[in-house]
């Protein structure tokens, strides 16, 4: 079997394998904490009340389908992570990995707090609550919040990432004269 060749020495990591970390496992925090350990709300639980055995039995499933998404999407980043390596690309230092999760996990909440809550309208961050407009909102701020500090953890590990970088230079008098 052929082995990959590194088309560049010191290229950048990209970032979107630390994005999808970020998606997965914040989209895992989502499940575990909020659909299973607090029990807020669950996937489609505005149309199915979890108050009778086949509203949670239809919970518990789209729960579960969330689950394996979020897991593809590890399994994912951990692909895109084994190619970059293969590929020749620096390991991105601990700022820009770390920044991309928390922006992967922010931009996981905006999509999800805009798509799920706002738009489908399928559950709410407190399903058990009268008015949860304001706890809808405070996931979103969140959300913007872990996007904003992302971003400035990223940059500052593009900087360092850039101290890193080098490129080979050629020998003098290489090449037979």
């Amino acid at each position: 079997m052929p082995t990959s060749v590194p088309t560049s020495v010191g290229d950048p990591p990209s970032a979107a394998a630390s994005l999808m970390y970020g998606v997965g496992l914040g989209g895992f925090v989502d499940g575990i904490v909020l659909h299973q350990i607090l029990q807020w709300h669950h996937m489609v639980s505005a149309d199915y009340p979890t108050t009778t055995v086949a509203g949670l039995e239809v919970n518990t499933l789209a729960d579960g389908f969330f689950h394996l998404v979020t897991w593809f999407v590890v399994v994912g980043a951990s692909i895109v992570t084994l190619a970059q390596w293969r590929h020749g690309r620096l390991p991105p230092s601990w700022r820009f990995h770390v920044g991309g999760l928390l922006a992967g996990w922010g931009g996981f909440n905006l999509v999800e707090g805009l798509v799920d809550h706002q738009i489908l309208g399928v559950h709410h961050v407190r399903d058990d609550l009268g008015g949860p407009l304001a706890w809808d909102l405070g996931f979103l701020a969140f959300g913007a919040l872990l996007v904003a500090a992302g971003w400035v953890l990223m940059r500052a590990g593009s900087r360092e990432l850039e101290d890193r970088a080098w490129t080979p230079t050629p020998v003098a008098g290489a090449g037979g004269a």
